[in-house]
């Protein structure tokens, strides 16, 4: 199903539909696309709707500008104000994020709680001059917006600390590399190609996206004996649906799939 494209949310964060994809975009240029209260409050606003929307399947976000997230407004946060979304956390979801697919598309620096925000999506794309990093030792902080526990669960264990402990950056090629990108393009054309990723993504039965991922991320600390059993409460009405009979119609008559979701 194609929808219109309708732009909304605020200033400082915009949203728009495409299609089955709802792009978010972090709309603080000035400010290297920096986190205030107002951010995190538009970012949750929209991960509700991604979530709520049965013609919404995937979410793209990014920043406007030549940056991603340079983290956490200090400013903001030296004055007073509260930064965190309260349902969701930092930056509206790295406490929460949504049930369905969340793409970061990554321009220029995602930095602290910019790097944060990439670690809770679902998959990444970069453009070639992509930097990450998680500088929080270097100011007398810590990485708790999930990169000190997130981290280590992308990249290998000694690269992880180095990071943690150095809070040196991160390339995009050696990030692509280490499998924590999933398409690295050039400078400019993460976007492109998020949108790409989410297309393909949105062509699949939502329900089997949506279960599929559950089982992804919170399997990790499942003992591997339970796994078949465990995994069975989320994938067993996937099997039963009808957009499973739909499928294989589908595949039999070698046509398109129509997804209902149900």
């Amino acid at each position: 199903m194609s929808l219109p494209t309708t732009p909304s949310g605020t200033q400082d964060v915009l949203v728009r539909r495409d299609g089955e994809v709802l792009v978010v975009t972090i709309n603080r240029p000035d400010q290297r696309n920096a986190v205030n209260g107002a951010v995190s409050a538009a970012i949750s606003s929209a991960m509700q709707e991604l979530d709520a929307s049965p013609e919404l399947r995937v979410a793209v976000l990014h920043g406007a500008g030549t940056t991603f997230c340079a983290g956490m407004d200090l400013k903001a946060f030296a004055a007073g104000e509260v930064v965190r979304d309260p349902e969701r956390g930092f930056a509206g979801l790295v406490e929460r994020p949504p049930a369905k697919p969340l793409i970061a598309a990554v321009e220029g620096w995602a930095l602290g709680g910019g790097f944060e925000i990439v670690l809770a999506c679902d998959l990444v794309t970069a453009g070639a001059g992509a930097r990450f990093g998680l500088p929080e030792v270097k100011r007398g902080l810590a990485a708790r917006g999930g990169g000190v526990f997130r981290l280590p669960r992308r990249l290998p264990h000694m690269l992880s600390m180095e990071l943690l402990m150095t809070g040196a950056p991160l390339e995009a090629e050696r990030a692509a590399s280490f499998g924590l990108v999933n398409r690295l393009v050039g400078d400019g054309e993460a976007l492109t190609a998020a949108l790409t990723l989410a297309r393909e993504i949105a062509a699949n039965a939502p329900m089997s996206v949506r279960a599929s991922k559950r089982v992804a991320v919170e399997s990790v600390d499942w003992p591997l004996e339970e796994c078949f059993d465990r995994q069975r409460e989320y994938l067993e009405p996937v099997f039963g649906s009808a957009d499973a009979a739909e499928g294989v119609a589908a595949f039999r008559e070698r046509r398109d799939p129509v997804w209902t979701d149900r």
